[in-house]
Parts: structure tokens; C-alpha cells; sequence
């Protein structure tokens, strides 16, 4: 029986290729609005950063030490709620993610539920901030 050859750049859509390889997210934000960090059982940390105007969220960033399948997640995420207000950026799920992703390999949708985590965290990071203002610069 011949295994079968996987052929990275052709298995993959065009959006999870474009999410898996952007960079221009990619990077820390000292006095995010909002700041969520989650480590999963694979051993991948993801820490999503928000920034937030008139309770939009105006830019997601993003660090990762996890492999491309948590990139392209994370990337996804910023992609899904950039633009979206705070209540909406709630409904995010990983099933979202997996289906914006198209490709996303089954054995690695414990990623989007990383990277979706991530952003609950920063949202609810962001909430708290807003009643209590002051914590932003004591991080």
C-alpha cells in the first residue's frame, strides 16, 4: 500500500497558504486595549494584541512560537474581527476559523481553538481594562 504524497503548496488553499505565510501582524504591543495569552497541550503560545476605537477593534497583532497551522489560525482571527465591534468579535469559534482557513489539516484544529482562545482572553482582558483604565501601563 503507497502512502499518499503530500504536496504542501497544492493541498493548501490560497487563503490558509496567504494566513500560514503573513507577517505584517507579527508583532507586541506594549499598551494594547486588550491582551489575551494562551499556551495549548501541543506546547504553541499564542498572545493576541487589540487595539480598540469607539468599541471597534481598529488592528489585531500577534506572537507565536507555534508552527505555520497556528499562524495561519491567529492571522485568521485578526482577519475575522478587525473591523467588527467587541460584542460581535465574541461570536468568533474555532469552526469559523476552520472554515475561513478552508485547509486547515484535522489533527491541527486544536490550533484555531488556541488562537480563538487567545482572543476571548484579550477580550475579556479588554472589558476589564475599561472598568479599570489605570492597569494598561502596569503590565
Amino acid at each position: 500500500m503507497k502512502a499518499k504524497a503530500v504536496n504542501f503548496w497544492q493541498d493548501h488553499s490560497t487563503r490558509y497558504l496567504e494566513m500560514a505565510f503573513r507577517s505584517d501582524r507579527w508583532e507586541t504591543v506594549p499598551h494594547a486595549d486588550g491582551r489575551g495569552k494562551r499556551t495549548g497541550k501541543c506546547g504553541d503560545t499564542v498572545e493576541i494584541y487589540l487595539c480598540v476605537r469607539d468599541g471597534f477593534i481598529q488592528s489585531v497583532a500577534f506572537q507565536t512560537d507555534g508552527c505555520l497551522n497556528t499562524t495561519a489560525c491567529a492571522n485568521s482571527v485578526a482577519e475575522l474581527v478587525e473591523g467588527k465591534n467587541i460584542l460581535a468579535a465574541w461570536d468568533v469559534m474555532p469552526q469559523d476559523v476552520i472554515d475561513f482557513l478552508q485547509t486547515l489539516p484535522p489533527d491541527h484544529y486544536h490550533c484555531a481553538e488556541l488562537a480563538v482562545g487567545a482572543l476571548y482572553r484579550a477580550l475579556a482582558n479588554y472589558n476589564e481594562l475599561q472598568r479599570k483604565p489605570w492597569k494598561k501601563f502596569y503590565r
